[in-house]
């Protein structure tokens, strides 16, 4: 089929080509032969032979009614984080105005636009800008023979270019429109190398440089370091060079540094003037004193709990043996190893992590300078578990020695010996350490088995999270000092371990009471928190006490704004926030500071901020677009950038102007057709042709 302007010629044989080729051929060489005789009449013959073949091959005159598709247009408009710097954004929103305008004027045009980096895409869309991927999305229900071509608005920084280019060719020009200013300088502070994890007590090598871009504007520059939320310090880095430095870990959890540099002469932000390292404490190993005042049938719950876990190096003693019993066996026969009171209790007290006092009464083991010790020991940071027996409730308590200045709860002189089923209290549904035990409920009774002695105690300090008998406290928890306290009225939960009617949640309380008393973060009762989740943020504040408060979030950008919390009734407030941008976000309730650090260590977005149309030349050279900058567009008697329609094989660019490719797509609505040779008039003319023929043939 022959097009032409909507109008073509449509052949229809009334034999198959199969059968009409070789007639037609067999024709043409009578015809060939006659001629080579001289044959009379051989051109009448040939008028007739070709009369006959048309008439067989049967053309047709076919007109289609075409209505014309609109070719497609596609604007990306670049959202992302740098686009924040100076006057970017404007620049980009006044460019995409005139351009829309513009691009109505062509009624032949579909025109989409689409916003891309604006976070609403997950973390990778703030990390880094990808434009491409926007693109591909807005044209993926067009054919490429309808695509008229594409306009990227953006400061050039664009991070996913496509490898195949010629591909991309196929959609027509690619033009972009750069905001920002020529020939801009700027600074920036990365992370090199910083490890994730790190032992507490350790400290790990962290590699940060600093950079000025496009030359060095220093020879060095002041970097501000704040680890925690503590009190900052400043050192000087070289600039252009690797600078290392070490970062002690203080405790388990996240450990967070904050760096800033300073601000250089030439700068366009101070977004990338500020990282931060999170390195995740780890204790390498876990060192706990058990002293057991009496055998009894609890002592394997702790050997059990403690032994279980690999990372912890337990130290237990029993006594035996008071100094108070005297059965006249011979120190000979006696095999019972020699306490090491000296050197556990003053040489390496400091050593351990956490000291746990079990069923222990005063016999004269434990000199009272060796207990003034462990107090001093919980005073500067140490931890404490005292586990209450019979002897608590006497006058050989440990409350009656120098321990009792940092033990919460005093004993009466009673014990409470009738079964009863241990409670969270109020205040514990809202702690850490009990809040959600399994089995437990905030109506009616919990489902765990019962214990049968407590000694009765009154608290002078510290948060009751669990009742005992008569609603008396059973489990109190205590900060003193730099260090924490637990008290357990009873020497019982052993009953749980042993599954008595069903046991109960021994495992978990123990394991959240030892890692509440060593201060890992994840178990603070009052604290404020940040997670990160890809580019949300969750804000997450846990108080023993309602609190009202809204909290204050500030950006990377220093851009602030407020967040109302929403809690529930285990003592956790929480509320989410999408980060719009990489870097550190700071959140304050006003007494607490947590912060939050979005996107990688170095994110890409904020690696070079300076608009450039370099990586966008190789995309323009191998579509035929144009790369125009907007600053140059606004001057003049018409600002902005003017739009043509141009010929698939013309230029799409040139000086103050972009092409749009025209592709002329259509769709047919209706068909019609004429025959170009009438069946009679054929006929005729074909009989008349042989008449003449054997007329002239038979002179």
């Amino acid at each position: 089929m022959t097009d032409f302007a909507g109008t073509s010629i449509a052949l229809a044989p009334l034999l198959p080509w199969a059968i009409l080729a070789p007639l037609l051929v067999v024709a043409v060489l009578v015809l060939l032969l006659a001629l080579f005789r001289r044959a009379r009449g051989v051109w009448l013959r040939t008028l007739a032979v070709l009369v006959l073949a048309l008439a067989l091959i049967n053309p047709s005159l076919v007109h289609e009614k075409r209505e014309p598709i609109k070719d497609v247009a596609v604007v990306v408009l670049d959202a992302s984080p740098s686009q924040n710097i100076g006057d970017r954004r404007a620049q980009a929103e006044r460019a995409l105005d005139d351009l829309t305008n513009r691009l109505k004027a062509f009624d032949d045009l579909e025109v989409r636009v689409v916003r891309a980096g604006d976070g609403s895409s997950g973390a990778a869309a703030i990390n880094e800008t990808q434009l491409f991927d926007a693109l591909n999305r807005a044209m993926a229900d067009v054919p490429r023979r309808r695509m008229a071509g594409a306009v990227l608005i953006t400061d050039g920084q664009v991070h996913d270019v496509p490898e195949n280019l010629a591909k991309l060719a196929e959609i027509g020009p690619v033009h972009t429109l750069l905001t920002g200013q020529r020939n801009e300088g700027d600074r920036r502070l990365t992370i090199v190398q910083a490890p994730t994890y790190g032992l507490v007590g350790k400290p790990v090598e962290l590699t940060i440089r600093v950079d000025d871009m496009p030359g060095r504007q220093s020879q060095d520059a002041a970097v501000t370091l704040r680890q925690d939320g503590g009190p900052p310090r400043t050192v000087r880095v070289p600039v252009g060079r690797d600078f290392h430095m070490e970062l002690p870990v203080g405790h388990g959890g996240q450990n967070v540094l904050e760096m800033e540099v300073e601000a250089a002469k030439q700068e366009l932000t101070l977004a990338n003037n500020r990282t931060a390292v999170v390195v995740n404490g780890v204790r390498d190993r876990l060192r706990v004193l058990l002293v057991s005042g009496e055998p009894h049938a609890g002592e394997r719950t702790w050997r059990n709990l403690l032994k279980a876990d690999p990372s912890v190096d337990l130290v237990h003693f029993t006594i035996l043996r008071p100094p108070e019993k005297q059965d006249g066996t011979p120190i000979r026969e006696l095999s019972l190893i020699a306490f090491p009171i000296r050197e556990l209790f003053e040489i390496k007290l400091d050593e351990f992590d956490l000291i746990i006092f079990d069923r222990y009464r005063r016999r004269g083991v434990l000199p009272q300078m060796y207990l003034e010790n462990i107090a001093e020991y919980v005073q500067k940071g140490g931890a404490l578990l005292e586990t209450s027996g019979q002897g608590y409730a006497t006058p050989l308590s440990l409350f009656r020695t120098p321990l009792g200045q940092v033990l919460p709860a005093e004993p009466t002189g009673q014990t409470i010996d009738r079964p009863f089923k241990p409670k969270v209290t109020e205040v514990g549904r809202r702690h850490p350490v009990t809040s959600g035990l399994p089995g437990d409920k905030a109506e009616g009774e919990p489902t765990w088995g019962r214990w049968f002695h407590q000694v009765e105690v009154s608290p002078n300090n510290g948060s009751v999270v669990m009742d005992g008998a008569d609603n008396r406290p059973l489990l109190v928890l205590d900060r003193v000092g730099k260090g924490r306290v637990a008290q357990l009225a009873s020497d019982q939960i052993w009953l749980w371990s042993r599954g008595y009617e069903g046991g109960g949640p021994q495992a978990e309380l123990l394991r959240r009471l030892a890692h509440w008393l060593m201060k890992e973060p994840e178990l603070e009762e009052n604290d404020l928190r940040a997670r990160v989740d890809g580019n949300k943020i969750t804000v997450e504040r846990r108080s023993l006490e309602p609190d009202p408060r809204s909290v204050t979030l500030t950006t990377p950008s220093d851009e602030t704004r407020t967040l109302e919390m929403t809690e529930d009734k285990s003592g956790r407030a929480t509320a989410t926030v999408i980060a719009a941008e990489p870097g550190i976000y700071r959140v304050t309730d006003g007494d607490r500071t947590a912060l939050a650090v979005v996107g990688a260590v170095n994110p890409p977005e904020l690696a070079d901020v300076r608009a450039t149309g370099d990586r966008l030349a190789p995309v323009a050279e191998a579509t035929g677009g144009g790369i125009h900058w907007i600053a140059d567009t606004e001057s003049g008697p018409r600002p902005g950038i003017d739009v043509r329609r141009t010929r698939p094989d013309r230029a799409h660019t040139g000086d103050g102007w972009i092409g749009l490719r025209a592709n002329g797509d259509f769709v047919v609505t209706g068909v019609s057709e004429v025959p170009l040779l009438p069946v009679g008039a054929v006929l005729a003319l074909a009989l008349g042709g042989l008449l003449l023929a054997w007329r002239r043939e038979g002179r």
